[in-house]
């Protein structure tokens, strides 16, 4: 080992350092449980496997209040992973469209979708999932009268019904919602709750992956368009054969920062009572009084679920930058 080597003097110098942040760490940890135990608080997390004693709204998964908190915690933790994927590829398409329509030639179009990028990124989303949620809940007609599209979509206060995919002796079909005597049967039924953040979450992110889609396509080179309108291509030709993939490469950076924040916002779905991790982690901790435990694991499961879209956004842009050489 060469103790001249800067390079060496780096990996020394960045060891001792995380063995430091490690004692401290550490140190922390065992201070707290000590302080803890002398004030006869329970400690540790064999409290997962108690029965949780509460119900839950909304479950992907069979679920009662006669099963262990883990169960409750990974009912939150689906809850969650249903609203940030649908909110990811709703703003993607929404922010997309009103990125390019920022950069139209039509003073209509673009005056609309600037309006709309000003209005929702300078509203704080809080507001705005309020807003949303008691629109649903206050404003929308009785799940008597709903109002409904082509009898496939109805609204009420009750929440969203729409078609959705049912199994029968290993067939699948589409289960259609019927309204009738006031009632509706069949379809998948969403939540005012869950309608409310989903739908705030989309508009909220999409007002700033506009920004994003924008600045990436100002970013080609006017010759690119000029070329491609030279040899004959359309405007829509142009900018998804030529314009849009070259953009790419700037656009899935910041891309993931906006998918990340819209993960880590939807954590505010506890001010208007969605089930998601942080609601059921809140409320384990109350009846079990472990805050230490509870906390940890909602920041471990957030920090995982970080990880993971950082990692595949990556990996997506590694291809399209080795497409684009």
């Amino acid at each position: 080992m060469n103790w001249n080597s800067r390079r060496t003097r780096g990996l020394i110098y960045q060891a001792l350092l995380i063995v430091g942040l490690l004692a401290v760490l550490a140190w922390l940890l065992t201070n707290t449980l000590s302080n803890m135990q002398a004030r006869g608080i329970r400690s540790g997390f064999d409290f997962l496997g108690d029965n949780a004693g509460f119900d839950i709204g909304e479950s992907l998964i069979a679920y009662d209040a006669t099963q262990a908190y883990w169960k409750a915690l990974v009912v939150g933790l689906l809850n969650t992973l249903r609203v940030s994927l649908l909110g990811i590829v709703g703003c993607t398409l929404l922010g997309t469209i009103i990125g390019i329509g920022r950069l139209s030639h039509n003073a209509l179009a673009r005056g609309l979708c600037d309006a709309y990028t000003e209005l929702f990124r300078n509203i704080p989303l809080l507001l705005q999932l309020f807003m949303w949620y008691v629109l649903l809940v206050e404003w929308m007609p009785d799940s008597e009268t709903p109002l409904h599209w082509a009898d496939l979509a109805f609204l009420s206060k009750s929440g969203l019904t729409l078609p959705w995919f049912t199994s029968s002796d290993g067939v699948w079909r589409w289960d259609m919602p019927l309204w009738q005597n006031g009632n509706i049967t069949g379809g998948a039924s969403l939540s005012p709750e869950f309608v409310a953040l989903t739908w705030g979450l989309t508009l909220y992110t999409a007002a700033f992956v506009a920004e994003v889609v924008r600045a990436g396509l100002l970013s080609v080179p006017r010759g690119q368009t000029e070329a491609a309108q030279a040899i004959g291509l359309s405007p829509a030709l142009t900018l998804r054969l030529v314009v849009l993939p070259q953009a790419m490469r700037l656009i899935v950076p910041p891309m993931t920062n906006q998918y990340l924040n819209l993960i880590k916002n939807s954590s505010l779905a506890v001010a208007i009572g969605y089930p998601d991790l942080v609601n059921i982690s809140n409320t384990a901790l109350n009846q079990t009084g472990r805050a230490v435990e509870c906390m940890a694991l909602v920041m471990v499961i957030y920090l995982s679920l970080s990880l993971l879209t950082a990692a595949a956004m990556n990996a997506y842009n590694q291809r399209v930058a080795t497409r684009m050489r």
